[in-house]
């Protein structure tokens, strides 16, 4: 009897439903986890709430916390929120092939279908190549992170301790999550640019996206990159170049820093303050301190994100540039949207505006209930909120102050926001729907009306 109940429950009738319902199912093992009086450092339970927000920040692998990370949580809590923020990084389904893999087992269609679609693959044939891939170079670029980071954390915190602090500052920063066991994040190294180089190389790394670094490690034998590779690494770059010269302006090259810190260590951590929005969390300035530009220009990176594939959140850096290119090919009078010798299709574009317009829509919603439900400090304005939507939208995890002092209603909508900002809006939505897309038979008659 209940077999055939559970045959006819429809919920998971599509892939859309089976990855918001796997997701949703990490979340609820790291809340069961983080629930035990073992997962805190005294011993006591944590409050419900407290609970199901660190278990969704680290499976959305965001780093907002309610709680001090390093102070609340034990060594147990703490791998917790790791073993989180490292399968919500890389993907359930990267785990199950891996499994599949160790036990010599086949991998079957609807595995094969789920992982195309975590990954953002256009074909099913690229699935067990890229997920090689993912594995491989998840593995190279933590392991290697904990060791170059080990060279100055074991001199620094001994051989145990700095070899804990190594690993977990190395996956955190691959996985693009804001969780550090420090306490103030990386507030402590700003004056060590060794420390916040290698961070910022591992957030690169872990926003590129794998189809990108499959690309670049096959170029010696295809010579050549695919046009999302392309369109990928040129608007990486140019809001990396474009933000770092931004900040070094709005921040007067970073005054805010002791007066002899070095020009290298000021370049290096402008540097790090441009990349750090791109979904990584970590810092190593109080945001609060920072200018109004300085925060305008943040806000701007957390919205756009990473790439799609990748450990970052966002918009995603393919949808920015082909916005970008429709523009620019409007207002020169072009038709079509053309990018190293390819005509982007409209499907493309048309998924693009809607993907901006949802996410505008989403971020709206979402700060309007902030607005009557938190409370903002006097010496802030609605920034203090919008902040915290967009780094929740997009997975990064820095803040303005807001998240420890979020209501039950604030920590919600908060928690709704990691979740679509990791999942994706489209498969959101998708997950709620009841009806396939259809096309319709009877197409009326086309007119213009007047715009702008």
């Amino acid at each position: 009897m209940i077999m055939e109940r559970l045959k006819q429950f429809k919920f998971f009738d599509t892939l859309s439903k089976k990855m918001v319902a796997g997701f949703a199912i990490l979340i609820v093992i790291g809340t069961i986890l983080l629930s035990l009086p073992m997962a805190t450092a005294t011993g006591k339970v944590t409050s419900l709430i407290n609970v199901i927000f660190t278990a969704a920040s680290a499976t959305c692998i965001t780093g907002l916390t309610v709680v001090n990370t390093a102070e609340h949580w034990s060594t147990f809590g703490q791998l917790v929120i790791l073993g989180l923020s490292e399968v919500g990084a890389l993907g359930y389904m990267t785990f199950a092939v891996l499994l599949f893999n160790i036990m010599r087992r086949n991998i079957g269609l609807s595995t094969q279908l789920m992982v195309k679609e975590s990954l953002n693959l256009e074909n099913l044939s690229d699935t067990k190549s890229v997920m090689r891939y993912v594995i491989g170079l998840s593995l190279l670029f933590q392991v290697g992170g904990l060791g170059l980071l080990a060279v100055d954390f074991v001199p620094r915190f001994g051989w145990s301790r700095g070899l804990y602090v190594s690993m977990y500052h190395a996956v955190m920063s691959f996985c693009n999550a804001g969780f550090d066991v420090f306490g103030n994040s990386l507030m402590d190294f700003r004056s060590d640019s060794y420390v916040l180089i290698v961070t910022m190389v591992l957030i690169i790394a872990g926003g590129l996206g794998f189809l990108v670094w499959r690309d670049l490690l096959l170029f010696h034998e295809r010579h050549r990159l695919t046009l999302n590779s392309k369109l990928t690494l040129v608007t990486t770059i140019s809001l990396f170049v474009a933000g770092f010269i931004l900040l070094l302006i709005t921040e007067r090259d970073l005054a805010i820093l002791p007066a002899g810190t070095s020009w290298f260590n000021r370049t290096v951590n402008t540097l790090f303050l441009s990349v750090t929005p791109r979904t990584a969390g970590l810092t190593t300035i109080p945001t609060q301190s920072l200018r109004v530009g300085s925060l305008f220009l943040l806000m701007v990176l957390m919205f756009v994100g990473g790439t799609p594939g990748s450990t970052a959140g966002g918009i995603k850096t393919t949808t920015f540039g082909i916005l970008m290119l429709q523009s620019i090919a409007q207002l020169r009078g072009r038709q079509d949207v053309e990018f190293s010798h390819r005509r982007f299709s409209q499907s493309n574009i048309s998924r693009a505006l809607l993907l901006i317009f949802l996410a505008s829509v989403v971020i709206s919603v979402a700060t309007l209930i902030l607005a009557q439900t938190e409370t903002i400090p006097k010496e802030f304005g609605l920034e203090y909120v919008v902040f915290e939507v967009l780094s929740a939208f997009g997975t990064v995890g820095l803040s303005l102050g807001l998240t420890p002092h979020l209501t039950v209603i604030g920590k919600l909508v908060i928690m709704l926001l990691m979740f679509i900002g990791r999942v994706g809006i489209f498969t959101s939505l998708y997950s709620l729907s009841k009806r396939q897309a259809r096309v319709s038979l009877i197409r009326y008659p086309e007119e213009n009306i007047l715009i702008g």
